[in-house]
């Protein structure tokens, strides 16, 4: 089975819900951005991958607004159901922008990155990169990616929401980046069950088809 959970940001505790104990060989948990186990090479971060790596399932994330696009970007690129990703390790899996993944026979679409809400404090550090934001060329992609599959898929996984949902929700409503309205074209043009995304910190469903994912974990059936 599939499950969407929201962002992690390198908590170990989150992985010990008692919703993630039915999870076994074969199933997969998405992440819906800010991952937070790719940060500072540390050894304490390595310890930790080291247990996730552990698990018996696969654990698949986007990439949010906190994670060391340095080192996610060091990795070799590669195929997996059906799109690019980088491999962590054997059962830990980043969902590149723009890609289409085919899992358990459900077409799934992937766009991470976003605008950190701390950006004013983390702009001038050694902790905040520039390639958080989504650029041009990975917009230009995920277009041609989808309409190799005639904009049709079952989830959509994103880290921002799209800005309609952002003025509904009260997040970030003076913030916009070409994401943002580049997902309100995905509203109107593409077919979809539902639209998961993490970012806001809440559990909440919009109807009909959107979800802000934080702490629940939802099976996608």
């Amino acid at each position: 089975m599939i499950y969407v959970t929201g962002d992690t940001h390198g908590d170990i505790n989150r992985f010990k819900d008692p919703s993630l104990k039915k999870l076994g060989r074969g199933d997969t948990l998405i992440i819906c951005g800010d991952f937070g186990f790719i940060w500072d090479g540390s050894k304490r971060e390595r310890a930790l991958l080291k247990k996730l790596a552990e698990k018996d399932y696969t654990i698949a994330f986007i990439d949010g607004c906190h994670e060391n696009f340095d080192i996610l970007e060091d990795i070799p690129e590669e195929d997996w159901n059906g799109g690019k990703v980088h491999f962590i390790a054997d059962n830990i899996v980043h969902l590149m922008r723009g890609q289409v993944y085919t899992i358990e026979d459900k077409r799934i679409f992937t766009f991470g990155g976003g605008h950190s809400q701390d950006f004013d404090f983390r702009r001038d550090s050694t902790n905040w990169w520039e390639r958080e934001q989504p650029d041009h060329s990975e917009i230009l992609e995920a277009i041609q990616n989808l309409d190799e599959v005639s904009n049709e898929v079952d989830y959509i996984i994103t880290h921002e929401p799209p800005a309609s949902l952002k003025d509904c929700l009260r997040v970030d409503v003076f913030q916009r980046l070409e994401v943002h309205a580049f997902f309100e074209d995905i509203i109107k043009v593409c077919s979809y069950k539902k639209w998961f995304f993490g970012k806001c910190h809440i559990d909440k469903h919009i109807p009909i088809k959107f979800y802000a994912v934080f702490n629940d974990v939802h099976k996608l059936k």
